[in-house]
């Protein structure tokens, strides 16, 4: 199989769509950045994906400006507009249709539960749940985790979304502006979440697929830090988005590299680090997690004690394991 820096990968993406680099230029192709190639990869998919028009403007909020027509918003997914990790939430899913095992699923667990009380993506942790995610996709077809991932939303995501993310995106859709996902989490995944939220679409990591079927590889990396801003910056020259006129949304000092390409930068729910860095550059802060202790470590209050005790405990059973 060719590999996807030299230019002429081809394999079915999001709803079977083919990829090819002909588009990439030639003189980037084989020294090309991981970074920039998984930017590229994840816009091009996002483009070739159908989807929906904004909405026509019902209202004139003050920010957003109605009828711009180069400006757009931009929104990371996990802890910003929705609480916890798409991707864990997936994997319990996977594991309730037997995709694998219970020690898999502990895997899950412990990961979760890292993440909900450290507020923010650790990213051996992030690599852990990437790899465990692609070993177990691998061989199945696309069409097939499409049609789970649309049971899986509705089983574990849609009560997880923030009310208060979900009212600033259909703000900018009500203003004519397109909103798109960007996430580390599987394009495919994302574009279901953006669909069901009347979303213009998403960027998300391109697993590779060819004939339509997993090979359990990545084009490029995951759609993470600076493979956020080089998906962004791309999608923004194909669709000629003005930067300076648009607006990003994001919970992790991670986005920052994204953060910083826009006019209007905002920290939802923002980690400790986010929150310093957007003080320092008089960025805006939004926080819908309610009591103090959710505002000082990050920890989504809605999610329950139950949901994160039970997931510490799998944490102590597992490090009791490896001893």
């Amino acid at each position: 199989m060719a590999h996807p820096s030299r230019g002429h990968l081809s394999g079915s993406g999001p709803f079977g769509t083919t990829l090819r680099w002909g588009w990439l230029p030639t003189r980037h192709r084989p020294s090309t950045p991981r970074s920039v190639l998984a930017g590229a990869a994840s816009a091009e998919a996002a483009l070739a994906t159908p989807h929906r028009s904004a909405a026509p403007p019902r209202r004139e909020p003050q920010f957003p400006v109605a009828g711009d027509p180069r400006a757009a918003a931009f929104f990371d997914l996990d802890n910003t507009v929705m609480q916890g990790a798409a991707i864990f939430h997936f994997g319990r899913g996977l594991y309730k249709r037997k995709f694998f095992h219970k020690r898999d699923l502990v895997r899950f667990a412990w990961q979760q539960a890292w993440f909900r009380l450290a507020g923010s993506e650790d990213p051996a942790h992030m690599q852990e749940a990437r790899d465990s995610a692609l070993s177990i996709v691998k061989g199945h077809r696309v069409e097939e985790l499409m049609s789970i991932g649309e049971e899986i939303y509705d089983e574990y995501m849609a009560g997880k979304i923030w009310p208060g993310t979900r009212a600033l995106a259909q703000a900018h859709l009500d203003a004519g502006q397109p909103v798109w996902l960007v996430t580390a989490a599987p394009v495919e995944t994302a574009s279901i979440i953006a669909r069901r939220l009347g979303l213009t679409g998403a960027l998300g990591t391109v697993a590779e697929s060819v004939d339509g079927v997993y090979t359990g590889r990545l084009v490029g990396e995951p759609l993470h830090g600076p493979a956020k801003a080089e998906a962004v910056k791309a999608l923004a020259t194909a669709r000629g988005l003005d930067l300076s006129r648009c607006a990003a949304y994001s919970d992790s000092a991670n986005d920052i590299p994204m953060l910083s390409l826009v006019g209007h930068p905002y920290a939802i729910n923002p980690d400790t680090a986010l929150r310093k860095h957007a003080r320092e550059h008089d960025w805006r802060l939004r926080d819908y997690r309610t009591g103090r202790k959710a505002a000082r470590i990050g920890l989504p209050a809605a999610a329950g004690v139950g949901a994160v005790a039970g997931g510490a405990v799998a944490a102590v059973a597992l490090q009791r394991r490896r001893r």
